[in-house]
């Protein structure tokens, strides 16, 4: 299990870019991300399967067009259950706090990618312990050693 992808945007409701790494910050979510802040959604995780699958689909995505924050590879998120600690490379810890989410509009991600898997494939985190993260490190599950 490992990260594939970190991606970060300036604005909610858009595709986000991705990047090399990124620092996690405590109670925050990823420094410079639209999402980040006091609240139980700070990080977006998705399997990088389901992004693929919508490739197969037809559709012309790639990482951070569903808004993720990390994608990954190796891990089922939506047999992950809420409160199940995820460490991220050899620093960071997240907390799962809510599995899909329900979306009230059609934001620019489904006019973008003609569809939006994040409600029903994505999982969202807050930060329990900061680092920086980097594609390619590796993802456990469980609690923090």
């Amino acid at each position: 299990m490992k990260i594939v992808s970190i991606a970060v945007s300036r604005k909610k409701g858009t595709p986000k870019t991705p990047v090399a790494e990124a620092r996690l910050s405590p109670e925050h979510g990823l420094e410079g991300d639209a999402h980040a802040g006091p609240w139980h959604r700070q990080v977006s995780l998705l399997a990088s399967e389901r992004i693929e699958d919508a490739r197969r689909r037809g559709l012309e995505v790639s990482f951070g067009d569903f808004a993720e924050n990390i994608a990954t590879v190796g891990v089922d998120w939506k047999a992950v259950p809420v409160g199940t600690r995820v460490r991220l490379g050899p620093e960071a810890v997240l907390e799962i706090t809510q599995i899909g989410k329900e979306c009230h509009t059609r934001c620019a991600i489904f006019y973008k990618a003609g569809d939006c898997i994040m409600p029903r494939e994505g999982v969202f985190a807050r930060v329990i312990r900061g680092g920086t993260v980097r594609v390619g490190d590796e993802v456990r599950l469980g609690p923090e050693d």
